[in-house]
């Protein structure tokens, strides 16, 4: 079966900004916050203090995956440059998707020189509480600051990906999102992690995901897995989520991503990727598009 990972990640060098303060390198693989916390950001055999392409393309390679979308955000710092460049060097193996701070007082010409320039055909918008732009300042996701962004997308043919961190905080706006989609009919729109539910998310998931049947909207399954804790493999609520994305939203608006390297710290790429082929989730035809069809007609 042929496996587009639809949720990957490069950085040149470890340079987020969250609600610790900055996060950076520690060395083999390690981050540190600004409030001292260390921990474990990716397995040290993949880098010290970044992420290559080539290292990317190493795991792709030892687990079947044939590309993989490049998406970025705060949690690793914003990579532009270095995604674009990656993406230039392995055109057969890796499409990026841009990023930008929309309140930045120069966004136009940053999106000029992501879009225009660079030629990037989708955005990531990392809104999450603890690493997203929501780490810092409020953000109505239905407001004016990012009808503007959804407006430069609908105007450049843009894919609009979002990850609005997990339930019960403030950036968690399912009900901003399934407005804006509906205003946006246009506008492809990707959500990462399956709206992020944790272990005891099931009923809350099912009303979100309910919202959100629309035809221009979809959703990457990455980090689903590692979102269970304390659960490891086979991953039994995991999926249970993803039995209910089936019935509610349809294997055709899901797409299989790992949300690497950050997992590859807990789990080995197998299992992330076993634990949906194995359980009993989708036909062998659903299977297909959830790992790659449908990230291809999205991205590719």
């Amino acid at each position: 079966m042929k496996i587009i990972d639809a949720h990957a990640h490069v950085a040149q060098y470890i340079a987020g900004f969250t609600s610790r303060g900055e996060l950076r390198g520690a060395g083999c693989g390690k981050a540190r916050y600004a409030t001292g916390e260390v921990f474990q950001m990716f397995p040290p055999q993949l880098g010290d203090n970044g992420v290559s392409p080539e290292a990317l393309i190493k795991v792709m390679d030892a687990n079947g995956v044939e590309r993989a979308v490049l998406l970025q955000g705060n949690f690793l710092g914003f990579h532009n440059e270095y995604t674009y460049e990656a993406v230039r060097r392995y055109p057969s193996r890796f499409v990026g998707a841009a990023t930008y701070d929309p309140f930045c007082g120069k966004v136009a010409e940053i999106r000029q020189r992501l879009f225009g320039e660079l030629g990037f055909k989708a955005v990531k918008f990392e809104l999450s509480d603890g690493s997203g732009l929501m780490a810092t300042r409020s953000v109505d996701l239905d407001g004016e600051v990012m009808r503007g962004c959804y407006e430069h997308a609908a105007e450049n043919g843009l894919t609009v990906v979002l990850d609005i961190g997990r339930p019960r905080c403030p950036c968690w706006q399912v009900d901003a999102v399934a407005a804006a989609a509906e205003r946006y009919r246009d506008v492809t729109f990707v959500l990462c992690h399956l709206l992020a539910p944790q272990i005891c998310d099931g009923e809350l998931v099912k009303t979100a995901l309910g919202k959100l049947v629309k035809p221009n909207v979809f959703f990457d399954i990455s980090s689903l897995a590692a979102n269970q804790k304390p659960e490891s493999y086979p991953y039994p609520t995991a999926v249970a989520h993803l039995k209910t994305a089936r019935s509610v939203v349809g294997a055709d608006k899901l797409l299989f991503g790992t949300d690497m390297p950050c997992t590859l710290a807990r789990d080995s790429y197998a299992h992330l990727r076993d634990y949906v082929t194995e359980g009993g989730i989708f036909t062998a035809s659903e299977l297909e598009d959830v790992f790659y069809y449908n990230a291809l007609k999205i991205y590719f």
